[in-house]
């Protein structure tokens, strides 16, 4: 890992920001995963790790009061020294997405807008694996790297004050599932009614950084009853382990 800089900053008086080169690509993520999991087994009862894009978010656990430079060293050694790959199970997932016109309001807009029929638009996206980059902005909202440029489209001028829980957005470089009803500026496509977050569970989030998702079209009629099958708990979710 010793190849790719670093920059490492006091993130307030508990934290420090690690930032890898500010580009999307999927070595970046491995490498940033890689310094993760390897930085948890040595000093799990010292920090907390979030990873994103480009960086890694370290919070200090300790009630003593957090010395930058021995937190830069150890960032420093670990990154450098570690060899080992991956050792987290990484899966592809596959979820449903209805694209009828009640759920993807901007559907028509979008298709328009980049010189697409609806149903090129549907194969186009559906066709693609997503990467995994990173959760944030809500909980369980997860950024998806690798869609097409003839899918991409800047973000809605006017944002909405409500966007429904499953939408499927396209905003820039990137696609994503609203896990809750929110506010939002992504222009909607579709819905899937799976929940990808649910605040319940142990692991609120069974979708983790590095996995890949690969939508798959469903009609309206499948679209309620795989939601009455995710609510009642017998929808089992397609997935596939990756580098298996």
């Amino acid at each position: 890992m010793k190849e790719v800089p670093l920059t490492i900053r006091p993130f307030g008086e508990k934290a420090v920001l690690v930032e890898w080169p500010n580009e999307v690509k999927e070595s970046i993520l491995n490498d940033i995963l890689a310094f993760v999991k390897a930085f948890t087994n040595e000093y799990q009862s010292e920090w907390e790790l979030v990873p994103a894009y480009n960086s890694v978010t370290m919070i200090w656990l300790s009630a003593v009061k957090l010395d930058f430079d021995y937190a830069k060293a150890q960032v420093l050694g670990i990154h450098k020294n570690n060899t080992q790959p991956i050792q987290n199970e990484r899966f592809l997932w596959k979820l449903p997405v209805c694209y009828d016109t009640e759920f993807g309001i901007d559907l028509l807009e979008t298709a328009e807008s980049l010189g697409l029929s609806e149903d090129e638009l549907i194969k186009q996206h559906t066709s693609q694996e997503y990467i995994v980059f990173g959760i944030g902005f809500l909980p369980g909202f997860m950024y998806l790297g690798g869609l097409p440029e003839t899918l991409q489209l800047a973000r809605r001028k006017a944002p909405r004050l409500h966007v429904e829980k499953g939408s499927v957005g396209l905003a820039g470089k990137q696609t994503g599932i609203y896990p809750q009803d929110s506010p939002g500026g992504w222009n909607i496509i579709g819905n899937c009614p799976i929940p990808v977050f649910d605040a319940s569970k142990e692991k609120p989030c069974f979708i983790s950084a590095g996995d890949k998702i690969q939508f798959q079209s469903i009609s309206k009629a499948e679209h309620d009853l795989r939601k009455i099958e995710s609510d009642i708990g017998i929808y089992n979710i397609e997935k596939t382990p990756l580098d298996a």
